[in-house]
């Protein structure tokens, strides 16, 4: 993880990851649902800039939001184990 996260995000980071876990998003979807304007609720932002999602584009496709393996760890470390299906591996 790059940066730790607020106390206070955590529950709904770990929902968010949730979320991610049952399938990779589109962007799109990710951007409706999750994000916002308002600084103390970056749920998006701390996910993203702390390495627990990321973001690819296979061909022919739309950008898709998926859990790294970090996510998934983060996932697990705090109780939350849904079935997370495995992607590619990771470079």
């Amino acid at each position: 993880m790059n940066r730790p996260i607020a106390d206070t995000l955590t529950p709904l980071i770990l929902d968010f990851l949730e979320w991610i876990a049952i399938k990779p998003r589109p962007y799109s979807q990710v951007m409706d649902q999750w994000r916002t304007s308002c600084p103390r609720l970056a749920v998006w932002e701390d996910a993203n800039d702390c390495g627990l999602v990321r973001q690819t584009r296979m061909a022919g496709q739309e950008l898709v939001v998926e859990l790294t393996a970090s996510g998934r760890a983060f996932l697990e470390r705090n109780g939350r184990t849904p079935s997370i299906p495995q992607r590619r591996e990771e470079t």
